[in-house]
């Protein structure tokens, strides 16, 4: 079965910026954005502003670090945040939640969700004498390590509401946001509204080269700019990564169906394999996990032999391999991509 390119499926990262797009950062005016007269980006920033239905809107140059200025802004040392099982502030940031913010969580539901009870039973309440406050609940949509999941819209605004009511700040880490809207058949600012702090990544789906927003009111936002400067973010002529937003958010948010149709079509060939288990209330976006039943299967094992054909995935365990669609990987590769993989899943070559 050769393969006339590489297929890249590790993750939606991979993308390469399109010649339109690299013309757009090429004739792109720009300025000093911490003195804010980078025009590009502040034209960026008013627009992420206006999608989510936020006040304002900050860049910054990772998803990571959004998350974390979100953590710094919405919470104080020895704080608890809940938040879903799994999730990437709490299992793929290196620590840097303790580190940078000090603060603790507590993981509650299942595959990606958790329900207004779940929440409501894991609060801890301020002034106790053993427990750390509960002051905020972070939500993941879509979520990563679920595959994708969307998380229920109608829940999410009761857990927000309730947050609110019991003075709890709420974020969501929407760094596929525009994923989960398209799969929810939301907008994104239904999707935002009942969040104090909102993350998008133009870099994740999208396919911008850099870059990730945090949209809130007014007050939080200029509290996030000390924190972006504190961890490094604040950078200079920065309305280069802007012109690539501004082309992405303009081009490639609708497209992201077909990466969804594309993941589903990768799915239903696997699920014939008999070594094959896979999940199918977790495949709602652009990404697939599936795991390895047969003992003599291993996930870095496919992952390699697949590579050697000119697939590339992402081993998440032993048994469980990651696969992600993209722009960047047409409806014929992923179709070729699937059938590599069950080939070498069935045969064991």
């Amino acid at each position: 079965m050769p393969v006339q390119k590489i297929i890249d499926l590790r993750s939606d990262t991979v993308t390469m910026a399109a010649i339109e797009m690299m013309e757009a950062i090429a004739s792109a005016p720009v300025g000093d954005d911490q003195f804010g007269e980078d025009p590009t980006m502040n034209l960026l920033q008013e627009k992420i502003a206006d999608l989510l239905g936020k006040e304002k809107s900050l860049w910054l140059p990772s998803g990571t670090m959004a998350n974390q200025v979100a953590l710094r802004t919405l919470t104080k040392p020895g704080d608890d945040v809940i938040v879903s099982k799994d999730c990437h502030t709490y299992l793929n940031e290196t620590g840097a939640s303790a580190a940078n913010s000090g603060v603790q969580f507590t993981e509650i539901g299942a595959k990606g969700v958790f329900t207004l009870e779940e929440f409501l039973q894991a609060v801890k309440p301020a002034g106790h004498i053993l427990y750390p406050p509960t002051t905020l609940v972070e939500i993941e949509n879509t979520h990563n390590r679920s595959g994708g999941k969307v998380f229920p819209p109608d829940e999410s605004v009761k857990i927000c509401r309730s947050a609110k009511e019991l003075g709890i700040a709420s974020y969501c880490d929407g760094a596929r946001l525009w994923n989960a809207a398209i799969a929810a058949d939301k907008s994104v600012k239904e999707l935002a509204e009942p969040f104090d702090l909102v993350s998008v990544a133009l870099s994740k789906g999208l396919g911008a080269p850099g870059g990730s927003l945090l949209a809130g009111k007014k007050e939080i936002i200029q509290k996030a700019v000390r924190y972006r400067r504190m961890l490094g973010g604040a950078m200079r002529q920065v309305g280069i990564f802007a012109a690539a937003g501004l082309y992405a958010i303009e081009h490639n948010i609708r497209r992201l169906e077909e990466d969804h149709k594309n993941t589903k079509m990768i799915a239903d060939r696997l699920a014939e394999c008999k070594n094959v288990l896979i999940d199918f209330s977790t495949v709602q976006t652009n990404m697939l996990i599936f795991h390895l039943t047969n003992a003599d299967l291993d996930a870095n094992t496919i992952v390699s032999k697949a590579a050697e054909k000119g697939v590339l995935m992402f081993a998440l365990s032993r048994k469980s391999i990651r696969i992600v669609s993209h722009l960047d990987v047409s409806t014929e590769q992923c179709n070729e991509a699937a059938e590599i993989l069950a080939f070498i899943i069935e045969n064991k070559e």
